[in-house]
Protein backbone atom coordinates (compact mmCIF):
# COMPACT_ATOMS: atom_id res chain seq x y z
CA UNK A 1 0.00 0.00 0.00
CA UNK A 2 1.81 3.12 -1.17
CA UNK A 3 -0.92 5.66 -1.87
CA UNK A 4 -4.37 6.68 -0.70
CA UNK A 5 -5.62 7.68 2.67
CA UNK A 6 -7.28 5.46 5.26
CA UNK A 7 -8.87 6.33 8.58
CA UNK A 8 -9.64 4.17 11.60
CA UNK A 9 -12.03 4.95 14.43
CA UNK A 10 -11.97 3.27 17.82
CA UNK A 11 -15.43 4.41 18.84
CA UNK A 12 -14.39 7.18 21.21
CA UNK A 13 -17.27 9.60 21.70
CA UNK A 14 -14.78 12.42 21.06
CA UNK A 15 -13.90 11.32 17.52
CA UNK A 16 -17.11 12.52 15.81
CA UNK A 17 -17.50 15.44 18.22
CA UNK A 18 -14.03 16.83 17.46
CA UNK A 19 -13.97 15.64 13.84
CA UNK A 20 -10.94 13.34 14.16
CA UNK A 21 -9.92 9.78 13.45
CA UNK A 22 -8.05 7.65 15.95
CA UNK A 23 -5.44 7.12 13.27
CA UNK A 24 -4.82 8.08 9.66
CA UNK A 25 -2.62 6.29 7.15
CA UNK A 26 -1.33 8.22 4.15
CA UNK A 27 0.99 6.10 2.05
CA UNK A 28 3.37 4.41 4.46
CA UNK A 29 2.87 6.94 7.30
CA UNK A 30 0.48 6.29 10.18
CA UNK A 31 -0.35 9.08 12.64
CA UNK A 32 -2.21 8.17 15.82
CA UNK A 33 -3.94 11.04 17.58
CA UNK A 34 -3.72 11.75 21.30
CA UNK A 35 -5.16 8.58 22.81
CA UNK A 36 -6.97 8.66 26.14
CA UNK A 37 -7.56 5.71 28.50
CA UNK A 38 -11.09 4.84 27.40
CA UNK A 39 -12.98 1.57 27.54
CA UNK A 40 -14.87 0.39 24.43
CA UNK A 41 -17.93 2.01 26.02
CA UNK A 42 -16.17 5.38 26.20
CA UNK A 43 -15.59 5.37 29.97
CA UNK A 44 -12.28 6.22 31.68
CA UNK A 45 -10.38 3.12 32.78
CA UNK A 46 -7.91 2.75 35.67
CA UNK A 47 -9.05 5.92 37.45
CA UNK A 48 -6.21 7.33 39.54
CA UNK A 49 -3.69 4.83 38.08
CA UNK A 50 -1.36 6.44 35.54
CA UNK A 51 0.33 3.13 34.64
CA UNK A 52 -3.00 1.41 34.06
CA UNK A 53 -4.18 4.32 31.94
CA UNK A 54 -0.96 4.27 29.90
CA UNK A 55 -1.41 0.54 29.27
CA UNK A 56 -4.93 1.16 27.95
CA UNK A 57 -3.74 4.02 25.72
CA UNK A 58 -1.02 1.84 24.22
CA UNK A 59 -3.44 -1.05 23.64
CA UNK A 60 -5.73 1.32 21.71
CA UNK A 61 -2.76 2.68 19.73
CA UNK A 62 -1.58 -0.83 18.87
CA UNK A 63 -5.07 -1.82 17.67
CA UNK A 64 -5.38 1.32 15.54
CA UNK A 65 -2.00 0.77 13.89
CA UNK A 66 -2.82 -2.88 13.20
CA UNK A 67 -6.19 -1.88 11.71
CA UNK A 68 -4.19 0.15 9.17
CA UNK A 69 -1.94 -2.82 8.30
CA UNK A 70 0.93 -1.62 10.46
CA UNK A 71 2.53 -3.12 13.53
CA UNK A 72 3.94 -1.78 16.76
CA UNK A 73 7.48 -2.28 15.44
CA UNK A 74 6.69 0.36 12.76
CA UNK A 75 6.36 3.08 15.44
CA UNK A 76 9.07 5.72 15.09
CA UNK A 77 7.88 8.31 17.64
CA UNK A 78 5.67 8.48 20.72
CA UNK A 79 4.60 11.41 22.86
CA UNK A 80 3.44 10.93 26.44
CA UNK A 81 1.40 13.74 27.98
CA UNK A 82 0.86 13.66 31.75
CA UNK A 83 -1.12 15.85 34.12
CA UNK A 84 1.28 14.84 36.94
CA UNK A 85 4.90 14.74 35.81
CA UNK A 86 5.76 12.66 38.88
CA UNK A 87 3.93 9.76 37.15
CA UNK A 88 6.58 9.68 34.41
CA UNK A 89 8.52 6.66 35.72
CA UNK A 90 5.55 4.33 36.10
CA UNK A 91 4.19 5.39 32.70
CA UNK A 92 7.64 5.02 31.14
CA UNK A 93 7.83 1.48 32.54
CA UNK A 94 4.60 0.57 30.74
CA UNK A 95 5.90 2.25 27.57
CA UNK A 96 8.97 0.03 27.90
CA UNK A 97 6.79 -3.08 28.06
CA UNK A 98 5.44 -2.24 24.61
CA UNK A 99 8.54 -0.66 23.04
CA UNK A 100 11.64 -2.06 24.80
CA UNK A 101 13.08 -3.60 21.62
CA UNK A 102 11.54 -1.05 19.21
CA UNK A 103 12.88 2.05 20.98
CA UNK A 104 11.05 4.88 19.15
CA UNK A 105 11.94 8.52 19.70
CA UNK A 106 9.89 9.73 22.67
CA UNK A 107 8.93 12.90 24.50
CA UNK A 108 7.37 13.00 27.96
CA UNK A 109 5.75 16.26 29.04
CA UNK A 110 3.34 17.64 31.58
CA UNK A 111 0.15 19.38 30.52
CA UNK A 112 -2.30 21.33 32.63
CA UNK A 113 -5.31 19.09 31.96
CA UNK A 114 -7.21 16.99 29.44
CA UNK A 115 -10.81 17.10 28.22
CA UNK A 116 -11.77 14.70 31.01
CA UNK A 117 -10.21 15.47 34.42
CA UNK A 118 -10.05 11.72 35.22
CA UNK A 119 -7.43 11.21 32.51
CA UNK A 120 -3.88 11.29 33.83
CA UNK A 121 -2.21 10.41 30.53
CA UNK A 122 -2.66 10.63 26.77
CA UNK A 123 -0.26 9.09 24.27
CA UNK A 124 0.35 9.83 20.58
CA UNK A 125 2.29 7.72 18.09
CA UNK A 126 3.70 8.00 14.58
CA UNK A 127 4.67 5.01 12.47
CA UNK A 128 6.36 4.34 9.15
CA UNK A 129 5.30 1.07 7.55
CA UNK A 130 8.18 -0.49 5.67
CA UNK A 131 7.69 -2.42 2.45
Amino acid sequence: MTSGRQHVSTGSPFEPKVGISRAVRAGNIIAVTGTAPLSPEGKTVAKGDAAGQARRCLEIIQSAIEALDGKLSDVTRTRILLTRIEDWEQVATVHGEFFRSIRPANTIMQVVRFIDPEWLVEIEADAVVEG
